[in-house]
């Protein structure tokens, strides 16, 4: 009797698992796309070296930055690249970092807010948000008051600043679904 009722417990577990397997599969595939973590569609082969850049233009588009209309973001470089059609830059900016970089990769927009208090309290505009490290949302946005102060190094933030009139561009070309590549 002791053999049988350990087959039987041994059975209702595996089937206990398998059962748990499937809802967990279910429910990760009908969730509503703004409550997946972001992530990178992409990434750099191990060991991926540094974007090579132009020495002469120090704003030019990195090599390896992709292709197609997309936002090109140096984390070396705190810079940012607006990539219309034909590859052709629209727009670049240097930016202050946020104190959590994102990793190297491609990207795209999941997330948008017109106005709401940064993570380190203070009051901005237009964030856009892309990626997400260490517990934190990380995206572009600007200080409503215009300032571009570097963030606590000592508080993670995801929050990359940008001037208000980057931001306005920002906002105007990253909607939803718009690709941003992440260089080192």
């Amino acid at each position: 009797m002791a053999s049988s009722s350990a087959g039987i417990v041994t059975g209702l577990t595996a089937a206990a698992l398998v059962t748990i397997g499937v809802l967990a599969h279910q429910a990760s595939v009908s969730a509503p796309e703004e409550l997946a973590p972001a992530r990178a569609t992409s990434s750099p082969a191990p060991g991926a070296a540094k974007a090579p850049r132009d020495k002469r233009h120090p704003d030019a588009l990195p090599a390896m930055s992709g292709t197609g209309e997309r936002v090109v973001y140096s984390v070396d470089d705190d810079r940012v690249w607006l990539v219309g059609p034909g590859n052709k830059v629209q727009r670049t900016f240097e930016v202050t970092p946020s104190t959590v970089d994102p990793a190297p990769g491609a990207y795209t927009v999941t997330s948008r807010s017109n106005r709401i208090t940064g993570s380190d309290g203070i009051p901005v505009e237009h964030v856009v948000r892309f990626a997400g490290a260490q517990g934190v949302a990380i995206g572009f946005s600007a200080a409503v008051d215009g300032s571009t102060t570097p963030p606590d190094p000592d508080r993670p933030t995801g929050g990359i600043r940008e001037s208000r009139a980057d931001g306005d561009a920002m906002w105007k070309f990253a909607t939803i679904g718009r690709q941003v590549v992440v260089v080192p």
